[in-house]
């Protein structure tokens, strides 16, 4: 009877939930599918005997249905999850202490995406200051001084890098105007006229999925430093490594603001969102403005930089 009694406090104590354990299992499943896509998990035999067999039809044959399947359940658990939480707040359990927390909470996490690209520039910056050092002392002890002059400059020779002036420049100021957009429609709920709100919220997302399609459909297929570049870039693969996980993130992180800012276009629509409580919107947007940053450095200094060094 005492775990029924009435709430004398302003925490939530949230219910058992299956959803931690349920998005656990589909990213595991989702992390095995994408590695045998990629690779494989069993040499061939002649006899892989009964477990090798079960193995060799679900996960090798199987290979890009078993990704899918595990990115689905990825998208399922996260929908589910979420409209508990949209359940909770709706039920008024997000008191003004809960929501503090929860605020807490977003920034945390943007903190740690702020570490995470830390790691991606971090790789670049040590690439393009420091070559030099590994042309002269790292590279000739196991790759000989053949491969070390090709260190001698960074961009490597023979890579064509991006001009940022031209594709790069304009998600620039498709994601410099989503930034404007998102604030105009948080300022228009704040102010009670729903209809601004929408609006904006609505031109935000349709800006986030044009950078996709620029980046990802426009601008990937033209790099020179593609992945298993011929000719004599051996170092090609060094740089476009680097290159694409830095831009390559972001712009997964571009995706998943879009969803989650058409999410609360949805929520906006629905009547969820009032001038007063609508932390959704304002997570949201928080998110969107960590996005533009995080790309302006991007810019700068994956873009910029290296194609004024190579023009010198």
């Amino acid at each position: 009877m005492a775990a029924h009694a009435e709430v004398k406090h302003d925490y939530h104590l949230v219910d058992p939930s299956p959803w931690p354990f349920v998005a656990s299992c589909f990213v595991f499943l989702m992390a095995v599918g994408g590695v045998v896509a990629m690779r494989g998990v069993l040499p061939a035999s002649e006899d892989p005997g009964f477990w090798g067999h079960i193995v060799n039809t679900v996960l090798v044959k199987g290979k890009l249905p078993l990704f899918i399947i595990g990115a689905a359940g990825v998208v399922m658990s996260a929908a589910g999850w979420w409209l508990d939480v949209i359940k909770e707040s709706r039920k008024g359990d997000h008191t003004p202490v809960v929501d503090i927390g929860l605020r807490y909470g977003m920034i945390l996490f943007i903190a740690s995406e702020v570490m995470f690209f830390a790691a991606w520039f971090w790789v670049f910056f040590e690439l393009s200051i420091f070559h030099d050092v590994r042309a002269n002392w790292v590279v000739p002890l196991w790759e000989g001084t053949d491969t070390a002059a090709r260190w001698a400059n960074w961009p490597p020779p023979n890579v064509e890098t991006f001009d940022p002036f031209h594709l790069p420049l304009m998600n620039t100021l498709i994601l410099l105007l989503s930034g404007t957009t998102v604030t105009w429609a948080h300022h228009a709920l704040q102010q009670g006229d729903r209809r601004s709100a929408m609006w904006g919220l609505l031109i935000t997302v349709l800006l986030g999925c044009a950078f996709t399609y620029v980046q990802f459909v426009l601008e990937y297929p033209h790099a020179g430093f593609k992945f298993g570049n011929n000719d004599e870039i051996s170092t090609a693969n060094l740089y476009g490594a680097s290159f694409f996980m830095a831009t390559g993130f972001h712009g997964v992180h571009v995706i998943i603001g879009t969803i989650f800012l058409a999410v609360c276009l949805i929520r906006l629509m629905a009547g969820q969102f009032t001038p007063k409580k609508h932390f959704g919107l304002e997570a949201a947007a928080w998110y969107w403005h960590f996005v533009d940053v995080v790309w302006l450095f991007l810019f700068t200094f994956v873009y910029v930089l290296p194609y004024l060094t190579m023009q010198e």
